[in-house]
């Protein structure tokens, strides 16, 4: 049938799929709301840099985050705090690091560590804490307790010691920080996060209007 058509059948025909890019891989992966989200804050960036600057060598050159700064992100609602965030996974991937991230918010941190029927919840935490990228979206927004608390202090504890990057997004005025997570987790997020800080009106409102 190949021969019919003047297809040699010796010949391998040409690959017309190309491979996706890290990028596009991502963007398979970022809800369609963020994903054109572009990292515009100064001190976004300035942390971008700062961790392709840390990564090191992996498999065949490609630079792989290791270590590095986390990323504290804060503001009022509608400010952005979440564009940015993705907005700083989509960066690191142009500049060419080789990437394996999670994102989830507080609320869903929680929900996932609560008993279900044939889950290994410790499982799903030890991959959150050991995720070379995690991005942590509304730290605070969820009622607290005395184990929200800990969960969240184990998580951030393992994290601060690995000097692995995480960003986390908080709705919370810095001073507010340490009343709703604990002086156990404020002081850790003190010392490891540099700090974006986002001003303006509700930007989700604006659109509304």
């Amino acid at each position: 049938m190949l021969a019919a058509k003047g297809i040699d059948p010796a010949r391998p025909l040409p690959d017309t799929d190309q491979p996706s890019t890290a990028l596009e891989l991502a963007d398979r992966r970022i809800p369609p709301r963020y994903r054109l989200a572009e990292a515009d804050h100064p001190e976004v960036t300035t942390w971008v840099q700062q961790v392709t600057l840390a990564c090191r060598p992996g498999p065949g050159g490609t630079p792989g985050i290791a270590q590095g700064p986390s990323l504290l992100i804060a503001g009022p609602t509608g400010s952005g705090k979440t564009h940015q965030a993705y907005g700083a996974i989509r960066s690191l991937l142009k500049a060419g690091v080789r990437l394996r991230w999670t994102k989830l918010t507080a609320t869903e941190l929680y929900a996932s560590q609560r008993p279900r029927q044939g889950t290994d919840t410790e499982r799903e935490m030890r991959e959150l804490m050991t995720c070379p990228l995690l991005v942590l979206d509304d730290l605070g927004a969820a009622k607290a307790s005395e184990w929200t608390e800990e969960l969240t202090l184990r998580l951030v504890d393992h994290r601060y010691e690995q000097l692995l990057p995480t960003i986390f997004t908080t709705n919370l005025a810095p001073g507010e920080i340490k009343n709703a997570l604990g002086d156990r987790t404020a002081s850790r997020l003190a010392e490891m996060c540099e700090r974006a800080i986002l001003t303006g009106t509700d930007r989700r409102r604006l659109r509304a209007v």
